[in-house]
């Protein structure tokens, strides 16, 4: 499996559901560990108001067959962008899309927002009970306080 943008100059696609995820081979299929995307500046719109909003998102999987390749990942994330909708739809969406393209073990996400209008929205979502014997590390988000 050749990934498709590993190399290659790439630009963020028009929306999320133009976005192609990568998955290549998991290079350690007999292993059960933990991979952890952060992504400390994401961003969409308001569905409503149009104006932007801003998460930090915190992706922890344990692979099954493949993993999913770091830079479609972050291309899929910046086609948000331009993207209307809740903090709900995009962290939830982003999970359920990851899972059921590359089929993990487990996977949660955390979607950290930052605030607009005085109260920030913090969103989590995964697929089932952490596995036992797989190292959990807290997401290292700390609770609100003016976040940074």
């Amino acid at each position: 499996m050749t990934p498709k943008f590993l190399g290659q100059a790439s630009t963020p696609p028009a929306s999320p559901e133009a976005a192609v995820l990568d998955y290549v081979p998991n290079p350690r299929p007999d292993t059960r560990y933990l991979v952890r995307f952060t992504q400390p500046e994401f961003t969409s719109l308001c569905p409503v108001t149009a104006q932007p909003d801003f998460a930090h998102l915190v992706i922890d999987y344990v692979p099954d067959a493949t993993i999913v390749e770091s830079k479609s990942l972050k291309l899929f994330l910046a086609a948000f962008r331009n993207h209307c909708a809740f903090h709900e739809d995009c962290t939830v969406g982003i999970g359920q899309r990851l899972a059921d393209e590359m089929r993990p073990l487990w996977l949660r996400i955390g979607g950290y927002w930052y605030p607009r209008g005085g109260m920030p929205i913090d969103v989590f979502w995964q697929t089932g009970a952490p596995l036992a014997d797989v190292w959990l590390p807290d997401q290292g988000v700390a609770p609100y306080r003016g976040r940074g």
